[in-house]
C-alpha cells in the first residue's frame, strides 16, 4: 500500500479505536443512476430523498447533530457499478427551512454549502478494489452542527451527489449490458474530543455552491472573464475564514483539464488567495484505477510528468482551499475570482467554484442580496483599447497608472483607449450601474 494511503487507513483505525469516537452512518451504498436519463422510480432508501438520479439527501436528526465532537473526518466512499469513466462528485451541507417535509434541488429557500469534492477513478466493476475511498477534515462544521440559531431556523440535510453516465460501460464491462446504474454511495462522519481544539464560530455565510465558470455562455466574445460576487452583511464579521473549492474541467484538445492555470481570488481589490490546482503525484490512486484508460496508461509515471499537467487525479479528493481576514465591515463587499490565462479551447469545459464564510458576529446566517455577473475583460494585453462586456451596463471606467495616479475616466462607454500611454501596467477601475465596483489589471504592450 502507497505510504500516503498507508497513513490514511492509520487515522481511520485510531479514530475506530477511540473510546470517545462517535460514528455517523448517514448515507449507505445508496445506487446512483444515468445523470442524463429521466428520474427513475427504483425504491429509495428508507430515510433519504432523492433529489435527481445523481444525488440524495438525508437529514441529520438532533441526536446525531448533538453527538458530533469537535475534531470531524466525513469519508465518503464510492463502489463501482456501470461507469467506467472518471467523474465529478460532492457532498453539501443543505439548510432547509424547519420543518419543511420535503424539498427539491432548486428550492430558492434552501441554503446550500459545497463541503467535499471528489473525482471517481476509471472503475470496472469485475475488478478489485470495487471501492474508492475520500477522507476530509471538516471540523470546522462543529460549530454550524451545535448552533441553535441555525438549528431554529433550519433542518440540516446531507447530500452526497455522483455523476455518472453508463454508455461506455455498457459496450465494455462485462455485467453492463442495459444498465443504468452507475456508482453506489457511502457517506460517513467520525468524531472526537481527543487532541480537538473547538471551533467558536457563529456566523455562516453561503457564498457560491458549484458555480459554473467560463468565458463562453456568459458573454460571447473570447477572452479575460471574472466572476463577481457582491454580497451584503447587515454585521460586521471577525476572523472571517474563507473555504474555497474548484476545479477546471474539459477533455478536449488542450482543454482546461491539462492545463495547469494560476487562479487569483480578491475581496474588496485585495488579492487573498492565490493558486494552481494540480501540482501533485497521482501515483496513489492508480489502484483505484482498474479500467484502462488514457490518464493513467500502462506504466507509472514520475513526479515530474504528473505535475507538468495534471489538475487533479482520478481516484482522489479534491484540496478545500482557504483564507483568513480579521475583519469584514457590515455592507457591500465583491469577491472576485479570475483565471487570466484560461482558454476554454473550443468554447468547450468549464471551472466549477464553491465559497463559503465561516466567522464570529452576532448574526447567524449574516448574508443578503448575493448576486453574481461574469464581466469579460478584452483584449488583455492591449496595445489601444480594452473593451469590457457585463450583462450589466458600465457607469464609468478610470484608468489608473502603478502608482495611483489617475489618467483618465470614461462614463457611460463600455472601452477605453490606452493608446497614448506608454507600454507598462495599468489599473481600470469599473463601475457597474448596479453599483459595482472593482478593479482590474492591464498590461499596455
Amino acid at each position: 500500500m502507497h505510504k500516503k494511503l498507508f497513513f490514511l487507513s492509520l487515522f481511520f483505525i485510531a479514530l475506530f479505536k477511540a473510546q470517545t469516537t462517535t460514528v455517523t452512518n448517514v448515507i449507505s451504498q445508496a445506487v446512483y443512476y444515468d445523470g442524463y436519463a429521466a428520474p427513475v422510480s427504483t425504491p429509495v432508501p428508507a430515510g433519504l430523498i432523492r433529489l435527481s438520479n445523481t444525488r440524495y439527501a438525508r437529514k441529520l436528526t438532533d441526536a446525531e447533530l448533538n453527538s458530533f465532537k469537535a475534531k470531524i473526518a466525513m469519508r465518503v466512499t464510492i463502489g463501482a457499478l456501470c461507469d467506467n469513466y472518471d467523474r465529478l462528485g460532492s457532498v453539501f451541507l443543505a439548510m432547509v427551512p424547519k420543518n419543511q417535509p420535503t424539498y427539491t434541488v432548486d428550492d430558492t429557500n434552501v441554503k446550500r454549502i459545497e463541503v467535499g469534492r471528489y473525482i471517481t477513478p476509471f472503475m470496472n466493476k469485475n475488478r478489485s478494489p470495487l471501492e474508492v475511498p475520500y477522507t476530509y477534515d471538516l471540523s470546522n462544521l462543529y460549530s454550524v452542527f451545535h448552533d441553535n440559531g441555525l438549528r431554529t431556523n433550519y433542518d440540516m440535510y446531507m447530500e452526497l451527489d455522483v455523476f455518472g453516465v453508463p454508455y461506455a460501460a455498457q459496450t465494455q464491462v462485462a455485467g453492463c449490458t442495459g444498465r443504468i446504474d452507475v456508482f453506489s454511495g457511502t457517506l460517513t462522519f467520525f468524531s472526537t474530543n481527543t487532541a480537538a481544539t473547538v471551533s467558536d464560530y457563529n456566523s455562516l455565510v453561503p457564498l457560491l455552491s458549484y458555480s459554473k465558470l467560463n468565458n463562453y455562455n456568459s458573454t460571447d466574445v473570447t477572452g479575460e472573464t471574472v466572476r463577481l460576487l457582491t454580497f451584503n452583511l447587515p454585521n460586521a464579521i471577525t476572523d472571517a475564514h474563507f473555504f474555497v473549492i474548484s476545479t477546471p474541467h474539459g477533455a478536449n484538445s488542450g482543454g482546461e483539464e491539462y492545463v495547469r492555470r494560476q487562479n487569483y481570488t480578491y475581496i474588496d481589490d485585495v488579492q487573498v488567495l492565490t493558486y494552481t490546482p494540480g501540482g501533485i503525484s497521482c501515483e496513489p490512486y492508480r489502484v483505484y484505477n482498474t479500467q484502462g484508460n488514457g490518464i493513467y496508461g500502462s506504466v507509472p509515471k514520475s513526479f515530474a510528468d504528473w505535475t507538468s499537467w495534471n489538475n487533479w487525479c482520478p481516484g482522489n479528493s479534491v484540496p478545500i482551499r482557504g483564507f483568513t481576514l480579521p475583519n469584514i465591515t457590515a455592507g457591500n463587499h465583491t469577491l472576485k475570482h479570475t483565471i487570466p490565462t484560461a482558454v476554454f479551447n473550443q468554447q468547450q469545459g468549464d471551472v466549477f467554484l464553491s465559497v463559503y464564510m465561516q466567522g464570529k458576529s452576532n448574526a447567524v446566517l449574516n448574508v443578503k442580496d448575493v448576486k453574481t455577473i461574469d464581466v469579460t475583460i478584452y483584449p488583455n494585453p492591449t496595445s489601444d483599447l480594452v473593451n469590457i462586456k457585463s450583462k450589466i451596463d458600465v457607469a464609468s471606467i478610470s484608468l489608473f497608472s502603478i502608482d495611483g495616479k489617475k489618467l483618465s475616466e470614461n462614463y457611460r462607454e463600455n472601452k477605453i483607449d490606452l493608446s497614448a500611454y506608454p507600454t507598462g501596467v495599468y489599473f481600470l477601475n469599473i463601475v457597474l450601474k448596479d453599483g459595482t465596483t472593482f478593479k482590474h489589471k492591464i498590461v499596455r504592450k
